[in-house]
């Protein structure tokens, strides 16, 4: 699985994605330009120790990307699709397509892929959810739907002292 990021503007955002993405084993796709330099220590703290975990790559423009990855599946979310998130069927090679904290992903985008524009359901009230967030969200329903493919389905047994 891929998650791309489309000018993402938080540091925090991009490691928490960051670490996600180390734990779920998926590609962290960033397309230009970042609000932010990768060297800063928000996207390092964000992302702890997983960064030498996280196969990531860096895109001048979103046409970049999609000629480097033909074929790929693509699912834009976004709080203007039409289906939600558990509607739909996910190849285990998709990419998620986010857009960027402050304007979401740009229009053209979503006009250009109106069957595969999705959104988590929230109250008509909030404006979004946190970029992080919704990444975990959406890329546990691609991976639920594959069967968790290369992760641990049972926790470690360990000896805890209470004392």
């Amino acid at each position: 699985m891929k998650i791309v990021l489309v000018e993402p503007e938080i540091p925090q955002n991009t490691g928490n994605i960051g670490r996600t993405c180390a734990a779920l084993g998926a590609q962290l796709n960033l397309i230009e330009p970042l609000g932010f330099s990768l060297e800063e220590k928000m996207v390092k703290r964000a992302g702890l120790d997983y960064w030498h975990l996280i196969d990531y790559a860096r895109y001048p423009s979103f046409s970049a990307f999609l000629e480097a990855n033909p074929g790929t599946p693509l699912f834009f979310l976004s709080t203007k699709g039409a289906k939600v998130y558990t509607e739909l069927s996910y190849p285990a090679d998709c990419a998620l397509v986010f857009g960027r904290e402050s304007a979401g992903l740009p229009e053209e985008l979503l006009q250009a892929h109106p069957e595969r524009c999705i959104r988590i359901p929230m109250r008509e009230e909030a404006r979004s959810m946190n970029l992080a967030n919704s990444v975990a969200i959406a890329a546990f329903e691609v991976m639920r739907q594959n069967n968790f493919p290369g992760l641990l389905r049972e926790g470690s047994p360990r000896t805890f002292s209470w004392s």
